[in-house]
């Protein structure tokens, strides 16, 4: 007799092309509202689904369980939609730009990408990420020479070569700079730039999906919060209902020497750089995962936080825990496998289906 325990299936392709539409859309923290918007359009698909903006510009996503008492959601999971980038710092004399960085990012990581300036009044205009020394036939510093924000600076591909042509164009201090995620799909791997953590979004969206199409509900009453400020560490300080019971972050996991993580699976943080999670949420849902046969990595991080830690240190008192899919090369140029999005998927119907 076959007892194992079965789950509504995960529309991967719907998931892949929710994520490759949201990838393509920049989202700088701070700079969002147009995947807050994406994202919004996609639930709004399903009637169940409750909208709801805060006043941070991040959504709410109300899903109430049946006969829903309407005292309010009692969990909660987040993923954040906000992504690395930067902001333009100062127009050189050169018409080129420097910038400062949006997010903890190592700026070797951005050299040679394309980006946009999105400038307040004139549109977008392209441009590239290099180092200002950047021929080998004219500088012998190239190979070894420092990259940080004063060493690299965007070449705009305009015809400037001053400061005040550059400004005619619109450019000015302060404008955001996304860097292009140069999406791609083979073999069942994705690989682009900010997967930290539009992933997870797109897990939430095939979850949404999975629950619609087999016309259940969660067990108990949720919301999930699509945060706008998680890079720069205060996403999850605030705009969660009052009275949760039990938060899970939905993150990347990430992978390197001495990490238990890996492309393929799901995994669970039990420890970053903040401290433990909470212990037993975090067995509840290794329990889960265990019951329903879904492989996972359990990890600690050392350079690494998440929106329930923020909403901890904001003195949020619910238990948290922090699940994700495993991305290589995080703050990069990242990958990850199919496997992983769609493990990480079941690992959260799993979760919402169960008390």
């Amino acid at each position: 007799m076959n007892n194992r325990l079965t789950l509504p299936t995960i529309d991967s392709l719907y998931m892949i092309d929710f994520l490759t539409k949201l990838l393509n859309t920049p989202s700088p923290t701070g700079f969002a509202s147009e995947a807050i918007a994406l994202v919004e359009q996609e639930a709004a698909k399903y009637p169940e689904v409750m909208l709801e903006h805060t006043k941070k510009g991040s959504l709410l996503l109300n899903l109430p369980a049946e006969g829903s008492s309407g005292t309010g959601p009692k969990r909660a999971l987040t993923a954040h939609v906000d992504t690395l980038g930067a902001m333009v710092r100062q127009i050189k004399p050169s018409g080129r730009l420097e910038l400062t960085e949006v997010g903890g990012f190592a700026w070797g990581s951005i050299e040679g990408e394309n980006c946009l300036v999105h400038t307040r009044r004139n549109g977008s205009i392209r441009g590239s990420l290099l180092p200002h020394e950047a021929s080998v036939h004219v500088y012998e510093n190239v190979r070894d020479g420092k990259r940080d924000n004063l060493s690299m600076e965007v070449r705009l591909d305009e015809r400037v070569i001053t400061a005040e042509e550059t400004r005619k164009l619109g450019i000015d201090v302060g404008d955001y700079v996304s860097f292009d995620a140069r999406v791609e799909i083979v073999n069942g791997f994705v690989k682009s730039r900010h997967l930290d953590d539009k992933a997870c979004v797109a897990n939430i969206m095939a979850v949404i999906k999975a629950l619609h199409d087999a016309n259940l509900k969660p067990a108990v009453d949720t919301c999930f919060l699509i945060s706008n400020f998680e890079e720069v560490g205060h996403g999850g300080s605030s705009d969660f209902p009052e009275g949760l019971d039990e938060l899970v972050a939905l993150d990347m996991a990430a992978i390197g020497d001495g990490q238990a993580s890996d492309e393929y699976h799901a995994s669970i943080c039990v420890k970053d750089a903040g401290g433990p999670y909470h212990h037993e949420l975090s067995n509840k849902l290794r329990d889960l995962a265990a019951s329903y046969e879904i492989p996972v990595k359990v990890d600690t991080y050392v350079h690494y936080s998440s929106d329930a830690k923020a909403y901890w240190r904001a003195g949020g008192n619910a238990a948290v825990a922090l699940i994700g899919p495993g991305v290589d090369s995080s703050h990069h140029y990242e990958r990850t496998h199919t496997d992983a999005l769609v493990d990480t998927s079941k690992w959260v119907l799993a979760y919402l289906l169960n008390k």
